[in-house]
């Protein structure tokens, strides 16, 4: 892929900021226009009966299958990032992270299975080198780092709540009342948008995201590490296909999905206990990976309950939810328009808040307990209002704006601070790696969440909301209880 114009950025501002931002700006709203579009149809499509244009698969399917898609989009962006860092270049990884996932919408719109499913595969590869990357150009723009930074990417995460707020208007429309692929087929066209922007654009950034001139030297040897890579997981696929179809061994969706957050999990101990143990690390820089490993769990136990919005709340919102605006059904997948609404409304008043409160700013450890604890209490008002239900009982649709409204508060608490603070935990020739537990951590509560909402049909949905206030709320407990430890393991990084 020939590189763009390697001239520099032309001195202009775009609010007061490089004029490259607007480039990755709009490059990045129209990719989660994209995302959060196909997202809030998915689980819906899945379960819906064949009659009505979708899959007709059961409520346990559907949900491990979207566990284990949203959890490969976040376990992905680490190989992206390495892709980006040693072969391609951040700039090149973008637009071809782009260009697979228009591939991956356009390939759901074609009906059919195994076009469904090479549509997931493909998005979730494409957004596994997009998705880390863009945010990697923004940081690049400002090689001065400080207050003006962090600015800028305020701007860059507007753009992404903008995105996250119109997808679901515009796919969901289409894909719940004209067909469920001309939806996937908006998702395709909202990432060309998002492509033909990024080229026409792409002067504006500069030199930024330019493949370094020792990754080049490195080639070669980056060419035959990722050929051996993707070779070994192409030998392991096979080999699971060859026993499985053999009889030898059995693998369900629901178990294949189980396994993978075994995997997860063992590798994340294995990892912290390895750099603890074996890293070479002085007693206080091993105090704060302990403080992060434990912002893994938190963050975990985090997403769990919260991408829950994309399945068990969202067949909520279709089944059990009265939906009728002036005698007219709205889509259930326009509720999944609330959070990013209320980002865009409370994010700046929660900046507000904690430049208010100075030195009275709440810490670490008590952020995310707060973050824990409303999320928590969004599920006991989604238990409240599921008493309601009995018999098929619709419900009003503002028991979910509430619980969006508790959660959104909850991500404005934990998730602005999470991956800010591992960079400041972390080692600094660790903080890479250090970002990437991070990911792990999102990715395993993404696949928890589709596992959870597979109990949807088979346990009584407010003892089902209750178990998920209840997990929660009491890790939300144990970080304010264990606030001043943390404190004390944090040190000066505080």
């Amino acid at each position: 892929m020939p590189d763009a114009d390697v001239t520099a950025a032309p001195d202009k501002q775009f609010f007061g900021h490089p004029t490259g931002l607007s480039t990755l700006f709009f490059t990045e709203m129209w990719e989660r226009f994209s995302y959060y579009g196909m997202r809030g149809i998915l689980i819906l499509f899945m379960t819906a009966a064949v009659t009505e244009g979708g899959m007709e698969l059961t409520t346990a399917t559907a949900a491990a299958i979207y566990g284990l898609y949203t959890a490969a989009v976040y376990l992905l962006a680490l190989p992206g990032g390495w892709v980006a860092d040693r072969l391609l270049g951040q700039r090149n990884a973008v637009f071809t992270g782009g260009v697979i996932i228009a591939a991956g919408h356009f390939s759901m719109a074609v009906p059919g299975d195994p076009t469904f499913y090479m549509g997931l595969v493909l998005i979730a590869l494409g957004t596994g080198l997009l998705k880390p990357n863009v945010s990697a150009i923004v940081a690049d723009l400002y090689p001065e780092g400080g207050a003006r930074r962090d600015a800028g990417f305020s701007i860059f995460y507007m753009g992404i709540n903008v995105g996250a707020l119109f997808g679901p208007f515009i796919v969901g429309f289409l894909g719940e009342k004209v067909s469920w692929h001309m939806g996937f087929s908006a998702a395709g066209i909202g990432m060309v948008l998002g492509l033909a922007w990024y080229k026409i654009g792409g002067h504006l950034l500069g030199d930024a995201g330019r493949l370094t001139e020792s990754a080049q030297s490195k080639l070669p040897q980056a060419k035959k590490s990722f050929l051996l890579g993707v070779g070994g997981i192409g030998v392991v696929a096979a080999l699971a296909w060859v026993l499985n179809n053999a009889g030898t061994i059995h693998i369900t969706l629901q178990g294949f999905a189980q396994t993978t957050g075994v995997i997860i999990v063992s590798l994340a101990v294995v990892y912290f206990l390895s750099v603890i143990l074996f890293g070479g690390l002085e007693t206080a820089e091993k105090k704060r990976v302990g403080v992060i490993f434990l912002l893994f769990l938190g963050a975990a136990v985090f997403w769990s309950g919260f991408e829950q919005a994309g399945s068990s709340l969202n067949l909520f919102a279709a089944e059990l939810t009265d939906r009728s605006v002036f005698g007219w059904e709205m889509p259930a997948s326009f509720l999944q328009s609330i959070n990013p609404f209320f980002v865009i409304v409370f994010a700046p008043v929660f900046g507000w808040l904690w430049i208010a409160l100075g030195s009275r700013v709440p810490s670490l450890p008590i952020k995310f307990g707060l973050g824990l604890v409303l999320l928590g209490v969004g599920f006991l008002v989604m238990a409240w209002g599921a008493t309601y239900t009995t018999n098929g009982t619709l419900v009003s649709p503002n028991w979910l704006v509430a619980t969006y409204f508790l959660h959104t508060c909850g991500e404005l608490c934990l998730s602005p601070v999470g991956l800010s603070s591992v960079t400041k935990l972390a080692p600094k020739r660790l903080v890479g790696q250090m970002m990437g537990t991070w990911f792990m951590g999102t990715a395993l509560g993404n696949l928890i969440a589709g596992l959870v909402a597979g109990r949807f049909d088979v346990m009584p949905l407010p003892q089902l909301f209750v178990s998920v206030s209840a997990l929660v709320g009491i890790m939300g407990v144990l970080f304010f209880l264990l606030s001043r430890p943390i404190k004390r393991l944090m040190g000066g990084a505080s």
